[in-house]
């Protein structure tokens, strides 16, 4: 079974608390509970990961590299301001998606530049937690397509 890694930066930790107006009202452990519910029924193992450390992150994706078949990345403000995560991103040579909960364009300035962008396959954004889902139901396809 094809294995993904949902990787969650920072702040992530706080949904349900933090701003859910923007972000939601869902845990953290809700959304990755209902996304390894949903692998299970495309076909997905499903490993989920939140740090608030760049340099965990990067570790992560550099370790996905051995295991996964793809990942999907909500780097949070990250997306606005890492090279090292957008170069980590493109040394996994796996399809990567990134995903935010809220409609990043629709909000300040800053956040409408992702530096991560780029190196992934494709970006999901505005749809709370159903952007990791989209996330999820992409790379199922395209997994089972090669």
């Amino acid at each position: 079974m094809p294995a993904v890694l949902v990787l969650h930066g920072p702040n992530l930790n706080l949904l349900g608390e933090r701003e859910p107006q923007v972000y939601g009202s869902l845990t953290l452990a809700e959304i990755d509970r209902r996304l390894n519910e949903a692998g299970r029924e495309l076909g997905l193992e499903v490993r989920s990961f939140q740090n608030n450390s760049e340099g965990a992150l990067i570790d992560a994706l550099h370790d996905a590299r051995s295991w996964a078949s793809g990942v999907i990345f909500n780097p949070g403000g990250y997306a606005h301001t890492s090279v090292a995560l957008r170069d980590a991103v493109a040394a996994t040579r796996l399809p990567v998606v990134e995903v935010h909960l809220s409609n990043v364009f629709a909000r300040e300035d800053f956040r409408r530049r992702s530096m991560i962008s780029p190196a992934c396959r494709g970006v999901v954004s505005g749809f709370g937690w159903y952007s990791y889902w989209m996330a999820l139901l992409y790379l199922a396809k395209t997994l089972q397509a090669s």
